[in-house]
Parts: structure tokens; sequence; C-alpha cells
């Protein structure tokens, strides 16, 4: 009898297994009526009702390509599970949680070169969905010495992966901030993103913009903030991370995060939440 009741537990784990083993196709890229733009305005999480939370996590499966500072969005997801099991995410092709394969591809936009990141996607694609039905790379530092050109070629791969996988939602992103402000290099080819996305209807997690704002709405992109939340005012360094976090007390808790501060992470966690509410159909009503 034991044994009977093994081989029934171990036939049931088998198709449980098999049943979340894959993703359906997303019609989103066909179907986007207007841009999906994830900034500085979308990291109040508490905004989002739970039933998109629940159907993001039952219905995608995401490919996050990224290196150091791409894992800022990982480390402030992984704080957020923490303090609640609805933003739970996992690899493990769970329907309780967002299935992540993180640094899967491995590398960024811009390395080892500007281009193996497309022949990557489009070699784990190729095979069918599978697993698989949005696809995020991030960048590293590469925006800031990018040319019209090199901006030009990635937008134009990502419109390739976009016709050769209708059923993938590709996901765009700005690069980091670098300190040269609103009349930097990095300004400009950022809102050389920006605008194809807003004019061709695209999915843009804009990273910069969400590092140009504290959570009260305190621009400091004109006081040529850096990715670690530093700027300059009156010649003097200051960092608008800790200024927050002290003048609201009990609100940020510090931990590990690449190239920065835990509450840019945090906000950057919350907003991908708010993304993959967007992909899912939630329409906020403002």
């Amino acid at each position: 009898m034991r044994d009977t009741i093994k081989v029934i537990c171990f036939i049931f784990f088998i198709a449980s297994s098999i049943a979340c083993s894959s993703v359906k196709p997303l019609d989103i890229n066909t179907n986007l009526s207007r841009a999906i733009i994830i900034d500085h305005t979308c990291t109040d999480i508490s905004k989002i009702p739970k039933k998109w939370i629940d159907k993001a996590k039952a219905e995608f499966g995401i490919a996050y390509g990224h290196t150091s500072h791409g894992s800022q969005i990982i480390s402030g997801m992984t704080t957020l599970k923490y303090k609640s099991k609805l933003y739970d995410f996992s690899d493990h092709l769970n329907a309780n949680e967002l299935t992540l394969f993180d640094r899967e591809p491995s590398g960024d936009l811009g390395n080892p070169d500007r281009k193996q990141w497309a022949k990557k996607t489009y070699d784990l694609l190729k095979e069918g969905y599978g697993d698989v039905n949005i696809v995020i790379w991030s960048w590293c530092g590469q925006v800031s010495s990018a040319n019209n050109e090199d901006i030009r070629t990635y937008l134009r791969l990502m419109n390739e992966l976009e016709k050769n996988f209708p059923g993938v939602a590709f996901v765009y992103m700005t690069g980091h901030l670098d300190g040269t402000g609103k009349n930097g290099n990095l300004h400009v080819r950022n809102n050389q993103i920006r605008d194809y996305c807003k004019n061709n209807n695209k999915i843009l997690f804009d990273f910069a913009d969400i590092e140009s704002f504290d959570p009260d709405g305190k621009y400091y992109l004109n006081k040529n903030a850096s990715d670690n939340c530093d700027y300059r005012e009156n010649g003097i360094k200051k960092n608008w991370a800790d200024e927050w976090c002290n003048k609201n007390p009990g609100e940020c808790v510090e931990y590990g995060c690449a190239h920065s501060k835990s509450l840019n992470c945090d906000l950057k966690g919350n907003a991908f939440w708010w993304m993959m509410a967007r992909i899912a159909g939630w329409v906020p009503e403002n």
C-alpha cells in the first residue's frame, strides 16, 4: 500500500512539474496601443491590485540577462519577497512564484560586445518559447560611451527579435546614471531609447529615470546625480538616498546593492513588479 502511495505521489509530482514547465506565448507586441513606460512614478506597489500580481506569477517566465548594475533590480526584489510572499520569485517553475531565470543568458547589452546579447537571445528562444515569454536585458555602463549608431543597433536588434518571436515580450532599458547630468551624452542616448519606445509602443524599464528621483518625487538629474545616488549642490557632494532615509526613519533597510544604495534597489524592485502587472493587463487609473 505504501509503495502504491509513493508511486501515485511520484506521478502527481511529475504531472505537476510538466504542467508548469512551459508558459503561453504572449500577444502583447501586437496588441499594445501605447507604450508601457516604467519610471519613477511606478514604485508604489501598494497601488497594484493583487490579482495582477497573481496573474503575472501564474503566466510569466522571464529571462533576465545582466551584470552588476542590473542586479540592483534582483536585490530589491529579493528584499521585497522576504517582506511578503506575494512577491515571491524563483526559477523553480512554481505557479505561486514569479518564474525568473536570473542572469540567463549571461552578459549584458554591451558585454562582451553590443551584439552578442541578441544572438544569445535568439539561441535561447529558437527551439520554442518553452519556459520564457518575457526577455529583459540591462546595460552596465555602455550607454555612457554609446553613439547614435550604437543605440540604433540596439533598437534594431530588439525589433528583429520581436518580429522573430511574436509570442515573447521584450523589455527595453535605459542606462544607469553617470553624473554627467542633463547635458551629458548618457542623457542624450537614454532619450533616444525613450523616444523610440514611446513612438513605437514598446515596453521600457527606465532605469535612469528611477534613480533620478527620490521617493517623494524630488528631481536630481539636474544636479548631476550618479548611480550611487550622489549629487552636487552648491559645490557640495550629497546623497539623496541617505538624506531621504534619514528623514524617514524605519523606512529603509540597509543591504548590499551593487554600485548604489539599498533604497535605489528597493525602488527598482518595486518598479519591476509594477511592470509585471502592466504586462499582465493592469491599467492604472491615473
